[in-house]
């Protein structure tokens, strides 16, 4: 499929980005990519990142995939969509939600940053996965990190936002102002874990587009491509406290095989009742080009994985 330049417009207001975008969308495939970039982002375009793989409307809206509601995969060395299923259909994204999180943290944080715990972080959901963080924890940014993405541990993003941003509106609202401004306009995030409320929702494509961005950093890829990852913080007693996790991508266990010649390089796992099993990852081909892929609702884990293998024998 072809890809062309998709902009995120500027100096407007999410509603009139949603509704330039829906009057614009086929006539942009056909604008040539300079003319388009010149009238959307003038000298500056280079700075609000580049090209990323397009898919109209018409194209994405197949079922080629049984048993997932979203399937997506991006060449992102060519921006070239490779396979789309129902991406811009709204979504529930469970914990990929955080790799907007991570990506805020990252753009604001250094790893070595101290985090001082202000109260305990408990959720209301006694099955939610948490490291426990009590008040008087003191845990760096790159433990919390580790948790955030290896572990996918909910109360360690509740940590990061209110590092980054010093509370949780804060940083929401930091969430959806990055997510429009990385063209992310189908998404609205009302908490930095996943954890499900009815209104915070996304896109397979609006994740892609986040992800895509996110992917840059070599430290989030450095983690997320880990089985299992061991992290030591201090309580308020200053005692050592020692956590040793093991990934929630079950490629990187080894619990599922990518197909021949396709290798992993790191992504985000997300599972609710409300949003089924969900997986983004990166991942390259022999000829060492990359691709993002994203699988959402799935009806169950094995579904997942089997037809996340399926979408990345694309690759090669």
């Amino acid at each position: 499929m072809t890809a062309v330049l998709l902009i995120s417009l500027t100096g407007c207001s999410a509603a009139d980005t949603l509704t330039q975008l829906s009057v614009t969308y086929e006539k942009h495939l056909e604008k040539n990519q300079d003319e388009l970039r010149t009238e959307t982002l003038g000298d500056n375009w280079k700075s609000k990142g580049a090209y990323v793989g397009v898919i109209s409307r018409e194209d994405a809206d197949t079922e080629q995939y049984s048993g997932v509601k979203e399937a997506l995969l991006v060449n992102n060395t060519t921006n070239q969509v490779v396979a789309a299923q129902k991406v811009f259909d709204k979504a529930y994204p469970a914990s990929i939600t955080k790799i907007m999180t991570a990506l805020l943290v990252l753009e604001n944080c250094r790893l070595d940053d101290v985090v001082t715990i202000d109260k305990d972080i408990t959720f209301d959901d006694p099955a939610a996965v948490s490291l426990h963080l009590k008040k008087g924890d003191k845990i760096t940014v790159e433990a919390l990190l580790n948790g955030l993405i290896v572990m996918s541990a909910n109360d360690t993003a509740i940590a990061l936002g209110r590092k980054v941003a010093g509370s949780d509106k804060k940083f929401v609202a930091m969430m959806n102002k990055r997510a429009r401004e990385l063209g992310a306009t189908n998404t609205n995030f009302e908490n930095p874990n996943g954890l499900h409320l009815k209104n915070h929702y996304t896109t397979a494509y609006d994740l892609y587009l986040i992800f895509q961005e996110l992917v840059k950093h070599n430290e989030f890829l450095s983690i997320a491509g880990k089985a299992s990852s061991y992290i030591e913080y201090t309580n308020q007693k200053n005692k050592l406290q020692a956590f040793d996790m093991a990934a929630t991508n079950q490629y990187l266990l080894g619990n599922y095989n990518l197909p021949h010649k396709v290798f992993m390089l790191g992504g985000k796992t997300g599972t609710t009742t409300e949003a089924g099993s969900c997986l983004i990852i990166l991942t390259k081909n022999e000829e060492g080009e990359e691709f993002i892929s994203v699988i959402l609702k799935a009806s169950s884990k094995q579904t997942l994985y089997h037809t996340m293998t399926e979408v990345l024998k694309k690759e090669n």
